[in-house]
């Protein structure tokens, strides 16, 4: 939230018990309004990835972003921001999931389906080197991706009063 008030724009806690956002923003002119849904991961695990469940890959809205933060593991860094459409998390999720079971386990036993899915910013131990649509770097394009909120005030047609 700091990030948006930061960069100018009109950001609010979500009332408690909205399922889907965290923070609800606006553009300053009050004409383009987004909601967000923040998840955080600090430099623990192996894997880089965050939290998600089997609900976020029906979660599909033109107007929800995911904010991505990563705090690593200095406390005096600025933390590292990806911004994703729920569109394209929610399809990143359903396919990766369906790769992973569709792989056999470590000793060869079929994955049994759950609840939790990752977000992660390399699939190759999901897809191999050769056909993975998500390597290392995927996300790179998403890094402090504002622009994509469409909160900027070039993104918005202005109506002109004729008289």
């Amino acid at each position: 939230m700091a990030e948006l008030l930061r960069r100018g724009y009109i950001a609010a806690l979500a009332p408690q018990g909205v399922p889907n956002a965290d923070v609800v923003v606006t553009d300053i002119e009050g004409s383009r309004l987004c909601s967000i849904q923040v998840k955080t991961r600090r430099d623990i695990g192996s894997d880089g990835g965050w939290h998600m469940k089997a609900k976020h890959e029906n979660i599909r809205s033109d107007r929800l972003f995911y904010c991505f933060v990563d705090f690593g593991k200095a406390t005096d860094v600025r933390p590292v921001l990806h911004i994703l459409p729920s569109v394209r998390v929610a399809e990143v999720l359903a396919h990766t999931h369906r790769k992973w079971l569709a792989n056999p386990g470590k000793k060869g036993q079929p994955h049994k389906d759950g609840p939790m899915r990752r977000l992660l910013p390399d699939y190759t131990n999901v897809f191999g080197a050769a056909d993975n649509p998500y390597p290392k770097g995927w996300l790179s394009q998403y890094l402090d991706a504002w622009h994509l909120l469409g909160l900027d005030s070039g993104d918005v047609e202005l109506e002109v009063d004729p008289s």
